[in-house]
């Protein structure tokens, strides 16, 4: 069920479809988005191509996200700022008509994405193992944010590339447990960004989906009670998944990868804790806030249930050690999207 990718290729070949198919440790496949055949009319082809960059990190009481991404019909950059002890959460969005202005670099491991507007800047560049998010925001709920984040990329992550249908694809690429230094300030307020009790994550996602979309994603970054970085990234919903999932444990920078997990959720009662099962997972995930974000610009809609909680259970790693964890921050989501 698991097929690893391990040497280098083009992501598409000539008739648009993958050229391998699987998961992988490293961007092994170069993002050659301009052989993508979905239409016969080829300057059709970028209207239904996806592209973000999205990254988090986890601090002492709170988290912070930034993206930058291109729908095809528009562009999006959003920004969010969650209180973990007061259980709220602040956010801005800019809609960029056809996505002007928008910059994403073509692969994961190199390159630099970017957007500069009136109201926003966002730039987020890669120099080998070091990620560098800056964000300068004016109008943060009436103050300015700014953030100069630097990210230490871990050995391993998680890359999948599955296809959709015959000619639809996605290839993702999930980093968790990145040690991150730098300075996040809302106003006159500073918020502790240190390697030590940080914990960074990427989704960096490439593709071209059904117009009608559905998914569920599950990750957290943090630490064990020995003091081990530990990632968990967990999903299900779209695309055929026979040949590789993007279930994988992060322990330390090495990536062991799991097959099917099975959740349980109420989509009635999103606060309801969800579990999270298969026969190296027994995971429980205890809500404590439901970040709904809405977005309806009529060609393009999406609802997603991005609820933030604690994690607790266990989960063995290749080799058989069976790891315990207790109160390890993370979110699962329930996303629904027509784009």
């Amino acid at each position: 069920m698991q097929q690893e990718i391990t040497k280098a290729s083009p992501l598409l070949a000539d008739d648009g479809r993958l050229s391998q198919v699987g998961w992988a440790r490293q961007p092994l496949l170069d993002c050659n988005l301009e052989q993508s055949r979905v239409y016969r009319l080829r300057p059709l082809q970028r209207l239904r191509i996806k592209r973000w960059d999205y990254y988090g990190v986890t601090f002492p009481g709170g988290y912070f996200s930034a993206t930058i991404a291109h729908l095809g019909y528009a562009g999006q950059i959003f920004i969010y700022l969650v209180d973990f002890a007061a259980a709220t959460f602040r956010e801005a969005t800019i809609t960029i008509p056809l996505g002007r202005g928008v910059e994403l670099a073509r692969n994961s491991d190199q390159g630099t994405s970017s957007y500069r507007g009136k109201k926003a800047k966002l730039e987020f560049a890669t120099d080998g193992d070091t990620r560098a998010v800056h964000v300068d925001w004016s109008g943060f709920g009436g103050e300015r944010l700014v953030a100069d984040l630097y990210y230490q990329q871990p050995p391993e992550s998680t890359v999948v590339a599955i296809p959709i249908g015959e000619r639809r694809f996605y290839y993702n690429r999930k980093i968790n447990c990145m040690p991150v230094k730098g300075a996040l300030t809302v106003g006159n307020t500073a918020y502790p960004i240190e390697p030590d009790t940080s914990s960074g994550n990427l989704d960096w996602g490439r593709g071209v989906w059904d117009y009608d979309s559905f998914w569920v994603w599950a990750s957290a970054s943090g630490f064990l009670d020995d003091g081990r970085r530990i990632g968990l990234n967990m999903g299900y919903g779209f695309g055929d998944t026979s040949a590789a999932t993007e279930n994988t444990v992060l322990l330390d920078g090495r990536t062991h990868k799991l097959e099917g997990v099975d959740f349980a959720y109420d989509d009635r009662n999103f606060m309801r804790p969800w579990r999270m099962r298969s026969d190296r997972v027994d995971l429980e995930f205890t809500p404590f806030l439901d970040r709904f974000a809405h977005t309806n610009l009529l060609i393009i809609r999406s609802g997603v249930h991005q609820m933030f909680g604690r994690y607790a259970g266990t989960v063995v790693i290749d080799g058989g050690e069976e790891l315990r964890i207790r109160d390890l921050v993370g979110w699962a989501e329930e996303h629904h999207a027509r784009w």
